[in-house]
C-alpha cells in the first residue's frame, strides 16, 4: 500500500497546468476538516459543517486576508475538494496555505490512489499509470493487468505449488514487457542527418503541423526542435536536430559546434534514429560517419525526396543502415509505410492487447526475484510484495 499513516494530510492540485477559469484541489487524509476549519470563511453562517455531499460557498483566507473564493465540495469524511479561480498565482498560494497547515503536496495521481480504498497494488499502481497514460491503447493494457492480466497471474501463483513453471511465466511477461514498453511510455525518435535533406519537413509531416521552419539554405535548424504524435500504435517524442556535417563540426563558430554536439547527444539517447537521405542526389558525404555514430542503435533509414528523380545508389549505403523506406516528406507519400515500419522496429506489430505485462520498476523487480527465487516459500514472499507490497 501507499502507506498513508493516521497523521498523513495530502493536497494535490487535480486540474491541469497553466490558466484556466476553474482549478480544483483535492485535501484528503485525517486533519483535512480541522485545516479548512482554520483557512475556510463560510458565506452563509459564521461557522459552517462538512457533511458529505455538502457544497459549500465561501472564501480561502491567510493571514493578510480572502486569498479567493471558492466553492468547497465535501466528498466524504476527511475527503474535500476545493474549487478555486483557475489564475496559477491564486492555486499556488492555496498550496502554500495548505502546506502551511502541515498538508503534504503531492501529485494528483497520488491523491487518486489514496482515495480508492484498494488494497490491491497492481490495482492501485494502474490507476496512477493510467493517469499519465497518452494513449487510449495504453490505457486498455495496463487497466487489463490490474482487472485481470497480471493481477489475476500473481494470484494464482500463490495456489501453484510448480516453482518452475511460475518462473517461466514470469520470464514470459518480462519479455512480453519490454516488447511494449514504445507502446506504454512512448518512444524518444530522433531525426538525423546532413543538411537540408528534409529532416524538418519530415518532422511537419509526422505531427501534423508547422513545428519547424523550411526553406532551402543548408543549416537552418541549429537547434532541436520537437514534436509529440502517435504514430500507428507508438506514442514518440519526435526531435529534430541540426543537420550533422563534420564541416560545421569543426567550425570555429561556437553556435555551429554547440547545434552539432547536441545533435550527437541526442543520437545517444534516442530509441529509434531516423536518418533522413536526400534520394535525389547522386550520393551523401558522411555516410561512414553515421555508420559509426549510429553503431549498435535502433536507426531507419529514410531516403526522402522521392518526388524527384531518384539518383541515390542503394549499394553506398553501410550494412547497420541499409534498413530503408523510400518517402516524400514534402507530399506525405509513403508516411504509412514508414510508420508501419516505425512499428515493426519496435516490435509491436503483433502484440495481442490482453497479454500479461507488467507497468512498474517494482512489478518488474520483484518479477526478477520470483524468478531467481530457489524456493517456492521465497518466490511467494516476492508474489505477496507485488499484489500487496508497500508503494
Amino acid at each position: 500500500m501507499l502507506g498513508l499513516t493516521a497523521m498523513s494530510t495530502l493536497a494535490a492540485v487535480m486540474t491541469g497546468k497553466g490558466a484556466g477559469a476553474i482549478a480544483t484541489i483535492t485535501l484528503f487524509g485525517s486533519e483535512a476538516e480541522s485545516i479548512l476549519n482554520k483557512i475556510f470563511k463560510p458565506k452563509t453562517k459564521p461557522s459552517c459543517s462538512f457533511v458529505a455531499g455538502k457544497i459549500l460557498l465561501g472564501e480561502i483566507h491567510n493571514e493578510n486576508g480572502p486569498v479567493d473564493e471558492v466553492l468547497i465540495g465535501c466528498r466524504k469524511r476527511n475527503y474535500f475538494t476545493i474549487h478555486c479561480h483557475g489564475n496559477p498565482l491564486i492555486v499556488a498560494d492555496i498550496m502554500k496555505l495548505l502546506q502551511k497547515h502541515n498538508a503534504e503536496p503531492v501529485a494528483a495521481d497520488r491523491i487518486l490512489a489514496e482515495v480508492s480504498g484498494e488494497s490491491n497494488s497492481i490495482v492501485i499502481e494502474a490507476k496512477i499509470a493510467v493517469a499519465r497514460a497518452k494513449t487510449l491503447e495504453a490505457t486498455r493494457i495496463i487497466m487489463y493487468q490490474a482487472n485481470k492480466g497480471l493481477s489475476q497471474k500473481a494470484a494464482g501463483w500463490m495456489n501453484n505449488s510448480d516453482l518452475k513453471k511460475i518462473q517461466e511465466q514470469a520470464e514470459e511477461i518480462l519479455a512480453h514487457s519490454a516488447a511494449i514498453r514504445p507502446l506504454l511510455f512512448g518512444a524518444k525518435i530522433v531525426i538525423a542527418g546532413p543538411p537540408n535533406s528534409g529532416k524538418s519537413t519530415l518532422l511537419n509531416c509526422l505531427a501534423g503541423k508547422q513545428k519547424a521552419i523550411v526553406t532551402e539554405l543548408q543549416g537552418t535548424t541549429r537547434d532541436w526542435i520537437t514534436a509529440e504524435c502517435v504514430l500507428g500504435r507508438v506514442y514518440a517524442e519526435i526531435i529534430d536536430t541540426a543537420g550533422i556535417n563534420e564541416n560545421l563540426y569543426s567550425n570555429n563558430e561556437a553556435i555551429e559546434k554547440t547545434a552539432q554536439q547536441n545533435a550527437k547527444e541526442l543520437l545517444a539517447t534516442a530509441d529509434l534514429v531516423l536518418l533522413v537521405l536526400d534520394a535525389s542526389v547522386q550520393a551523401e558525404a558522411g555516410l561512414e560517419l553515421f555508420a559509426e555514430m549510429l553503431a549498435g542503435k535502433k536507426t531507419l533509414t529514410i531516403l526522402n525526396k522521392t518526388d524527384l528523380p531518384a539518383r541515390f545508389d542503394h549499394a553506398q549505403l553501410p550494412q547497420n543502415l541499409n534498413n530503408t523506406v523510400n518517402i516524400s516528406a514534402k507530399s506525405a507519400t509513403g508516411c504509412d509505410k514508414l510508420i508501419h515500419s516505425i512499428e515493426q522496429i519496435f516490435g509491436i506489430t503483433k502484440f495481442y492487447r490482453q497479454s500479461c505485462v507488467c507497468f512498474t520498476g517494482r512489478q518488474e523487480q520483484l518479477l526478477r526475484q520470483i524468478i531467481a527465487a530457489k524456493s517456492k516459500e521465497t518466490a511467494v514472499s516476492a508474489i505477496s510484495e507485488l499484489l500487496n507490497g508497500r508503494l
